[in-house]
């Protein structure tokens, strides 16, 4: 069972190419970022923790409290570190049990915007980044989150360079045009499932 680990910056467009992936019947996705959200709701263990670091304003009506979440660790590198220490070691046991339930696939798909960054491409076989132009990735940012353009541009701060991730990639995509796009996504699984 092979691993691939997909990622990129924020407004690169690794959902849109995740969901190009998910239209392969025998390729499983595991949206990393999706089912931490989920988790940080759900998991008693990262609920106590979470309420330990943050205080008792991390929740609100027993829902996390994300704009007060974010608003603290977007700026404090030492409070993002001790959010990701908490959040990803449940995430990792979550994603182990999604490989056993999916071991009949031909791969599985684990998209993670901070894949690198949270050492999870150590358990990637392969790894897969996907790219846009820096105006690109703000203009869908912006769309998307309903935030600023200073607000994005410190989420990209927190992130590795992309150069540094395509260094350390097998393959890249470049997702500016969703055609080409979803060619270049074509081309990928039929080299992981060999049928080039």
């Amino acid at each position: 069972m092979k691993i691939v680990g997909l990622t990129g910056g924020i407004g690169s467009g690794k959902t849109t190419v995740a969901n190009f992936f998910s239209e392969f019947k025998n390729v499983a996705i595991y949206i990393a970022d999706k089912e931490a959200k989920k988790l940080m709701n759900s998991s008693i263990v990262i609920r106590k923790k979470l309420l330990q670091e943050f205080g008792e304003n991390a929740y609100l009506d027993n829902q996390l409290n994300k704009k007060f979440i974010s608003e603290i660790v977007f700026n404090n590198q030492k409070k993002l570190s001790v959010l990701n220490a908490i959040v990803h070691p449940e995430v990792r046991k979550h994603f182990n049990n999604f490989v056993k339930q999916n071991s009949d696939k031909a791969y599985i798909i684990y998209e993670n915007a901070i894949l690198f960054e949270s050492k999870s491409n150590q358990f990637c076989d392969i790894i897969i980044t996907v790219q846009s132009s820096l105006n690109t990735r703000i203009e869908r940012a912006i769309l998307r989150d309903n935030v600023s353009r200073k607000e994005i541009l410190d989420r990209i701060k927190n992130q590795w360079l992309e150069d540094k991730k395509t260094l350390q990639s097998n393959y890249v995509i470049l997702n500016e045009e969703l055609m080409n796009t979803r060619i270049q996504v074509k081309k990928i699984h039929n080299i992981l499932t060999k049928k080039e």
